[in-house]
């Protein structure tokens, strides 16, 4: 597994793709993040191969009355990552409420 730059961002978008969001719209509504930031960081987690896309089929989205969009999954690897970023995750949210508990 090659390492990928976890940044607060990439992490926040491993974890929304292993809970099962599958595209853009859906990820930036589960982090919070904008398309501006979303969309380069599944770039860059596809070209590390952590992630794959797709365009979803024509029909699935004809029946939903919508274009179609494109579909991200996560790759073993990506899994890996995911599970890091995760840990990650947590621990800083560990940090967090300590911080509030300690009044700063």
């Amino acid at each position: 597994m090659s390492p990928i730059r976890l940044t607060q961002a990439t992490a926040l978008v491993l974890v929304a793709l292993a809970r099962g969001h599958r595209h853009g719209f859906e990820i930036m509504e589960a982090t919070g993040l904008a398309s501006g930031t979303v969309y380069p960081v599944l770039h860059r987690l596809e070209e590390e191969r952590a992630v794959t896309s797709a365009w979803e089929d024509q029909d699935e989205a004809n029946q939903a009355g919508r274009p179609r969009r494109r579909v991200y999954a996560l790759t073993p690897s990506g899994q890996e990552h995911a599970a890091r970023a995760r840990r990650r995750l947590v621990g800083a949210r560990d940090l967090l409420g300590g911080l509030e508990e300690q009044g700063g």
